[in-house]
C-alpha cells in the first residue's frame, strides 16, 4: 500500500504543477514558456499514475482523488502562501480516509 500512496503523492505533485503552470500563464500573465513545463508535468503525472497497482483505472483515479485534495491544500499553503481553514482540514481528512479505504480494498482484490 505504501508504494501506491507514494505514486499518488508524486503524481499529485506533477498534476498540480502542470495545472498551476497553465494557471499562472492565463490568470497571472506569466511567460508562455511555463506552458512547456505544464505539458511535461501533466504527461509525467499521467505516466506515474499508470504505475499504481490497480486492476481498474477508475478505482485508481478514485483513490487518487483523496490524495490530490490533500496535496492541493499543501500546495495552497506552501506555494501560494494561503491559510488553511478547518473546513479544508475536515474535507481533506474525509477524502484521505476514503482514498485509504479504496486503496486497501483494491490491494486485497489483487492479492
Amino acid at each position: 500500500m505504501f508504494i501506491e500512496i507514494f505514486y499518488y503523492i508524486i503524481a499529485a505533485f506533477f498534476e498540480i504543477l502542470g495545472c498551476y503552470s497553465f494557471w499562472i500563464v492565463i490568470k497571472d500573465g506569466k511567460s508562455p514558456l511555463f506552458l512547456t513545463l505544464g505539458v511535461v508535468s501533466l504527461v509525467t503525472f499521467a505516466y506515474i499514475l499508470t504505475r499504481v497497482d490497480s486492476e481498474f483505472a477508475g478505482r485508481a483515479y478514485a483513490a487518487y482523488g483523496g490524495i490530490y485534495i490533500f496535496s492541493s491544500l499543501l500546495w495552497l499553503f506552501f506555494i501560494e502562501k494561503q491559510s488553511i481553514t478547518k473546513y479544508d482540514i475536515l474535507g481533506a481528512t474525509l477524502s484521505i480516509l476514503g482514498a485509504v479505504i479504496i486503496i486497501t480494498s483494491a490491494i486485497k482484490k489483487l492479492s
